[in-house]
């Protein structure tokens, strides 16, 4: 069972902000309870400007990032991006790759391959950059804690340049590079630590357009940023709310072959939300490095016809049809292993589950789906010859960086944040990492903790239910992490009939409310989240929900996308 924790509202300051902004008393009470509750806050919210992006320089490291890439255009070096293989890296890298371009630098890049390499910056392709004559390697979403290959890069006479948001080592720093680029590095006082990988490279791309009299053209990059962020599930609060809100904005009328491809291969219309970006757009660009290489989401991007970018769209099209096939596989066998492991009886705070071989693209995407069912932290780890890759994901009130630093001494490699992590560990020491880390969950996580909530923005009539209902909720848009989607609660509703199971998984619901007005509602997985509870016609129910606008046809019509629901 969930939680319901159903937000509270000052009547009078709800008013007082709906009048001031001329919106819906709904409206205002969903600002009043993000944060936005003074008429100056709301508007800079609901009109998000360029004026808002932060200046590049306050960033620790730009300078001298700035002054050595300066160096190497005016001195015709050649410049090697090397991004990281999810949607983050590979769009950042587009975006520093393209700003270099305009600049007239000589560049490559270089996107690891997920299995042969993994992940962050390694020896032997920075041997491989020296070797080709580059001189200068500037890295995307990755290099934070890659102490030994940059070290090597320095004895070599090979500058680094680090961009990247992921936290660093406290007890080793910063591994010695010419500039490290990260928001979140000790000494670093940017006022907005929420940057994602691809966000700090644009943060770099806009220093160096201005430098060279051409900051006009930054903020055509933000279509792309936006997708990378989107795809990161970084707060879309501060900064990156304007960063998605304007990318989000000019991305209907993107010139760029890759963009409009993609687009199309996705069937997104000319409205773009953060759902489009999210449930779309970036898990086909992820499906390039999950299942094969992430280079061709690059090549995406540098198509010179559209012709050309529509056979890549088509290929990442196809790596996520297959992505989705090897995620379901994956997630039933971690799940039956889990269970013929004791599962939560034997360790109640922690899934960690390993198998031979399980693909390592998708073991992300399966720990994701286990720790919404068992709704604790979740590593899946994939086996070969002895040596394990893991990947894990945690829930709100446990920060997974922090447990997976407790065990630190178990792990080849690791790093990540506090909702996810990435790692490398020795077969053997699967059991201690399990016992380990339960161990520590167990101080660190109450009974509470472990019970699913659903945080409800507040308590809604069947009659104040309507399309208009949807527009107003657009004007907060776009929602993420920080502003999710509004999730409202409606009492006393009436199943009109028994629920119609669809695909042999979801539920759709048929409902009446006051003065008999009725409702549709879907509850995605509904016959396994509703848990045995019986939902017979005539029962009377509280629903936790969602509201949408349900196109189909030519039609539009108010559905309800159910969270959770009481039987009365």
């Amino acid at each position: 069972m969930k939680r319901w924790t159903i937000k509270k509202h000052d009547r009078l300051e709800v008013k007082n902000l709906a009048n001031a902004l001329d919106v819906s008393p709904i409206a205002a009470a969903l600002l009043n309870s993000r944060g936005q509750d003074t008429e100056e806050k709301a508007r800079k919210f609901l009109n998000p400007q360029l004026s808002d992006l932060h200046e590049p320089r306050q960033l620790k490291g730009m300078k001298e990032a700035v002054n050595r890439v300066l160096r190497a255009i005016d001195q015709n070096e050649k410049i090697l991006i090397w991004g990281d293989y999810d949607v983050d890296g590979t769009t950042g890298t587009v975006v520093l790759r393209k700003a270099l371009e305009i600049l007239g630098a000589q560049t490559g890049f270089h996107v690891p391959h997920r299995f042969t390499e993994g992940y962050g910056l390694n020896k032997e392709h920075l041997e491989i950059a020296k070797n080709k004559g580059y001189s200068l390697v500037i890295s995307v979403d990755t290099g934070t804690r890659s102490f030994e290959p940059l070290a090597w890069a320095k004895q070599n006479n090979l500058d680094v340049i680090v961009t990247d948001h992921h936290l660093s080592d406290e007890a080793r720093g910063n591994p010695d590079c010419v500039a490290m680029v990260n928001p979140n590095q000790n000494g670093c006082e940017y006022p907005d630590k929420n940057l994602a990988g691809v966000g700090v490279a644009f943060k770099l791309a806009h220093a160096l357009l201005r430098e060279k009299g051409r900051e006009n053209l930054a903020a055509g990059f933000l279509k792309v940023v936006a997708i990378g962020t989107i795809a990161d599930m970084m707060d879309m609060t501060g900064e990156n709310r304007a960063i998605v809100a304007l990318g989000l904005r000019d991305l209907p009328k993107a010139h760029n072959y890759g963009l409009r491809a993609l687009m199309e291969v996705a069937d997104c219309n000319n409205e773009m939300t953060s759902f489009d970006i999210g449930f779309r757009i970036a898990p086909r660009i992820n499906a390039a490095g999950r299942m094969d290489e992430a280079r061709a989401v690059v090549n995406l991007f540098e198509a010179d016809s559209f012709e050309k970018a529509r056979e890549y769209a088509e290929i990442l099209d196809s790596r996520n049809r297959e992505r989705q096939k090897a995620q379901i596989e994956i997630t039933k066998l971690a799940m039956l292993e889990l269970v013929e492991n004791g599962g939560s009886a034997k360790f109640p705070h922690v899934a960690v589950v390993a198998g031979e071989k399980w693909h390592r693209g998708v073991i992300g995407l399966a720990a994701s789906k286990i720790a919404e069912k068992v709704y604790r932290p979740a590593i899946v780890i994939s086996m070969e010859d002895g040596v394990g890759h893991g990947s894990a994901r945690s829930i709100a009130g446990y920060h997974l960086l922090n447990g997976l630093d407790a065990c630190s001494e178990l792990f080849e490699q690791f790093g990540g944040h506090a909702g996810a992590a990435g790692m490398r560990i020795k077969g053997e020491n699967i059991d201690k990492l399990r016992e380990q880390l339960n161990a520590h969950a167990a101080e660190n996580l109450s009974s509470e903790d472990l019970i699913p909530e659903i945080k409800i923005d507040a308590l809604v009539s069947s009659q104040s239910l309507s399309l208009d209902l949807i527009e107003d909720l657009k004007q907060l848009e776009p929602f993420g992490i920080g502003n999710p989607k509004p999730i409202f609660a409606t009492r006393d509703l009436e199943l009109t009939a028994e629920p119609f199971v669809m695909k042999e998984k979801h539920l759709k619901l048929k409902l009446r409310g006051d003065k008999g007005k009725q409702f549709e509602a879907v509850w995605w997985d509904g016959v396994d989240k509703s848990n045995g509870r019986t939902l017979e016609r005539n029962s009377r129910i509280e629903l936790a929900y969602t509201p949408e606008a349900n196109r189909w046809n030519g039609n539009t019509r108010l559905q309800l996308k159910v969270e959770d629901l009481r039987i009365l």
